[in-house]
């Protein structure tokens, strides 16, 4: 299993969206769709290849906050993670967990956060994941209850 950053090429987009395609059929995530070329664009590409195959990805970008905000002031750099797939074969190995250290190592001399947004219907593992694993901060959580 090798990790690394990539760039972006027709063909690292062909396969990244195939995997977003297979991450869309599990239905795992609230609205989830597959991604489309123009969702690759300006982002930071790290993978997890097993050979020749992409089993994992993670990918996001560099910004700024705009305002302050209880954790972090107005101008704080961060890396916000778009997304964070691993086959579902490919699960239980660790996988998901060197692809953020990974990227977290290679974007931390640009920023001082790294946040991202879930919508995953398994929140419990992903809690787990961030927060016990990678020593994430629970910030803020949107709730929802349909009435039917």
């Amino acid at each position: 299993m090798t990790i690394k950053e990539i760039r972006l090429s027709e063909l690292v987009a062909v396969r990244l969206i195939a995997l977003s395609k297979e991450w869309e059929q599990e239905n795992s995530c609230y609205g989830y769709r597959r991604n489309n070329p123009d969702d690759l664009k300006d982002k930071r590409i790290f993978v997890a290849t097993d050979g020749d195959l992409i089993c994992g990805y993670l990918f996001g970008h560099n910004a700024t906050t705009e305002k302050d905000a209880s954790i972090y002031k107005a101008g704080t750099k961060y890396f916000e993670i778009d997304e964070l797939y691993v086959k579902p074969q490919y699960r239980n190995r660790g996988i998901g967990k060197k692809l953020f250290r990974y990227a977290e190592k290679a974007v931390s001399p640009d920023v001082n956060i790294i946040m991202l947004t879930t919508a995953a219907k398994n929140f419990r593992a992903v809690l787990h994941f961030y927060i016990d694993e990678l020593g994430m901060d629970f910030w803020s959580a949107q709730l929802f209850k349909k009435i039917i």
